[in-house]
């Protein structure tokens, strides 16, 4: 790795350098090259305000040309901390965690984590058992942070880790907690109602929604924002076709099943997981109908990394945000939350862009 190709995101004084190699260097050897004491050359590396930028620049270029490896060891005894990032996943009889989209998540605040000489700690637990685990990590000091998957509209994680001091980001949000915590999130209303204003503008009036769980807050936001997108055209929904469940292929299949089974089925929908789209689009074949030429179809989170939406041309029109990105955004905030721990909370609201694909076309004529 060049010197001007160090990691670009939070500091991680750990690894602005390569640690790669057999023939390591340690503190003692970098510092008599390098004509400084270890002090210097310690505090340069774990980045002290106090060291001026051109020592610091000069001791990272040689740490990363001799090979320097710290001793990771006595870097968390001397700060105090397990340099451990913990996500805890309950084994819900209600929602599956553990998908394609939480690998995805999981793989880009991974990337962060190694950036940053943090380890990850992934507990499965039942979902009964969750608050006794979040303090066990606490008085163990197990980690420095935590990761929260799949938040509720009034999560009781939030408030329990608040009161746990224990540092913590949200992938999401929790509608009805008001106290202020630190999230990354997509704009979910936002882009389920600008693909039901996209619809509106094909033509289509009958329009479904095939939803997540709906006591989630992804779920809640997304049915707002396609409701709103249909009450702005004046047009009421019908209540026969906004369905929520577990976002599967199954799910979507029997969905978009009994929607087709209606004597007016709906001319498009929107799905609010690409895994649960495959079993629309497997529905409309059981029926001999064609996406676009039939029925409209729009999906979301179709951006990911073993499960891609087509090749050059997309299968699906999707509003699409990147699940790996959202990983590596809520590491970054979670990280300089731990480090900074005084800091207030803070946020970071993505936009989904609209990715127009081959399933949507004009409303059918009848």
């Amino acid at each position: 790795m060049d010197f001007d190709q160090t990691y670009k995101g939070p500091y991680c004084p750990l690894t602005q350098i390569a640690l790669a190699g057999s023939n390591a260097m340690n503190l003692k050897q970098l510092s008599e090259i390098l004509g400084l004491s270890q002090t210097t050359v310690s505090r340069a590396l774990n980045g002290y305000p106090e060291v001026a930028e051109r020592t610091r620049l000069r001791v990272q270029h040689a740490a990363q040309k001799h090979n320097y490896q710290p001793n990771i060891g006595a870097q968390r005894l001397a700060r105090g901390r397990s340099m451990t990032i913990g996500h805890v996943i309950p084994l819900s009889t209600q929602h599956e965690m553990v998908n394609p989209v939480f690998a995805d998540f999981i793989a880009g605040a991974g990337e962060r984590y190694s950036a940053c000489g943090y380890d990850m700690k992934l507990t499965i637990v039942d979902d009964q058992n969750e608050e006794d685990i979040y303090r066990d990590l606490k008085s163990r000091g197990s980690v420095d942070g935590i990761i929260v998957h799949g938040p509720l509209m009034n999560d009781p994680r939030i408030p329990l880790l608040q009161e746990l001091d224990l540092p913590f980001v949200v992938h999401g949000r929790a509608s009805d907690i008001e106290t202020p915590y630190c999230w990354v999130d997509v704009n979910n209303a936002s882009a389920f109602q600008r693909a039901g204003e996209f619809l509106l503008s094909l033509g289509h009036r009958r329009i479904g929604l095939i939803n997540g769980l709906e006591h989630m807050d992804f779920a809640h936001r997304r049915r707002a924002g396609l409701v709103a997108a249909l009450e702005a055209a004046g047009i009421t929904p019908n209540p026969d076709y906004l369905h929520a469940g577990e976002m599967t292929e199954i799910n979507g299949h029997n969905a978009m099943k009994a929607m087709l089974a209606l004597d007016t089925p709906p001319t498009a929908v929107v799905v609010a997981s690409f895994i649960a789209a495959l079993g629309v689009r497997r529905a409309l074949d059981e029926a001999g109908l064609r996406m676009a030429r039939d029925v409209s179809v729009i999906t979301f989170d179709d951006d990911l990394s073993y499960l891609r939406n087509g090749d050059s041309i997309p299968i699906f029109t999707a509003t699409r945000s990147s699940v790996r990105q959202a990983g590596r955004l809520s590491a970054d905030l979670l990280i300089s939350h731990i480090e900074n721990p005084t800091a207030a909370p803070e946020h970071k609201l993505l936009e989904a862009d609209l990715i127009i694909g081959s399933s949507t076309g004009p409303v059918p004529q009848e």
